[in-house]
């Protein structure tokens, strides 16, 4: 061989070396995060779900992929979205609502599938059990459902003198709002409570929503958790406040902008817990042998200063109770 046609062999061998090595190195897994919210307030979810991922030895962009889809609050774009991650053969789909769970679920039942939901994963037909989930899914029961009675006795605890309340449901979540208004049907029976239930699925609906309110004289609102409620918390304690209106949530964000009163799951840690079940799925578990985990970490918020602004007097007894008093 003439050493011009050594040398162009030899050189050609080694530029196709490092694509021999890139060839045998793994791909970067890719998780499918599907969200019911816009990415604006996805913020609040993702920083917690990192961190779970990162307990369990995955960053993203250093050594797995995540692949987003935001339903923008319109749930009848959850489907399609979901189909997309199919497609895309993610390694596993994580979702932290409801209607992106369902929707997810309905997608595959081959692709791992961690959820979050707040009512109970086996009446959804999520899982067979929440101790052996059986199929392609496992995650986190955020029990917000089931909270719906001690969230109702406590807004009468705040306002003893409401007594016709209002319950928003956004209709497009038919699953959840059923279960949840025959658990707000049933504690407001028990205490004497007269229950208005009021619809809205969009920033319109929510307005002409506390126009119902205002026009029928209704003297509280009590808000069912939501994924587009709570994207649009800010505008809900903005009205609850002008129409002077104490008002009940399920979460504490709701609080921090105005609300008055929110008993329900510390979302940050259940949040948590989805990354970590994600990373182990990543890692080579198998969705049907993690259990489900149920949500132990709940904490009442009162805004102190919402209550002085509505005349309210807040019970020694219930400021005691509060895991944070905000003034």
């Amino acid at each position: 061989m003439r050493r011009r046609e050594f040398i162009s062999l030899l050189g050609g061998a080694v530029a196709a070396w490092p694509l021999a090595v890139r060839a045998q190195q793994p791909a970067m897994p890719v998780i499918g995060f599907l969200e019911t919210v816009s990415p604006s307030f996805g913020t609040r979810i993702l920083a917690p779900f990192r961190q779970g991922l990162g307990d369990a030895g995955y960053v993203e962009g250093q050594n797995v992929a995540i692949e987003y889809r935001w339903a923008e609050g319109r749930y009848d774009r959850l489907p399609e979205l979901a189909a997309d991650l199919v497609r895309r053969q993610v390694n596993v789909i994580v979702t932290t609502s409801t209607p992106a769970s369902l929707a997810a679920k309905a997608a595959t039942t081959e692709l791992p599938l961690v959820f979050g939901v707040g009512d109970d994963p086996v009446k959804l037909g999520l899982v067979a059990s929440l101790s052996r989930p059986g199929g392609n899914a496992t995650g986190v029961n955020f029990v917000l459902g089931e909270l719906a009675a001690k969230r109702l006795g406590l807004l009468r605890e705040l306002a003893p003198a409401a007594t016709r309340i209002a319950v928003l449901v956004n209709p497009t979540d038919a699953v959840r709002t059923e279960s949840n208004l025959k658990e707000v049907d049933t504690a407001a029976r028990a205490i004497g409570l007269q229950v208005h239930i009021v619809n809205a699925s969009t920033i319109a609906e929510i307005d002409a929503a506390f126009a119902t309110l205002v026009r029928e004289r209704l003297d509280a609102i009590f808000v069912v958790p939501d994924s587009f409620f709570n994207s649009r918390r800010v505008q809900l304690a903005n009205l609850a406040a002008r129409f002077a209106l104490p008002s009940a949530f399920g979460q504490r964000e709701y609080c921090e902008v105005g609300g008055l009163m929110s008993y329900g799951t510390n979302l940050a840690d259940a949040r948590r817990q989805i990354g970590s079940y994600a990373g182990r799925i990543l890692k080579g578990a198998k969705a049907a042998d993690l259990p489900v985990v149920q949500a132990t970490n709940f904490e009442l918020v009162v805004n102190l200063t919402t209550a002085r602004m509505l005349g309210l007097t807040v019970p020694d007894k219930l400021l005691a109770r509060a895991d944070e008093v905000i003034e």
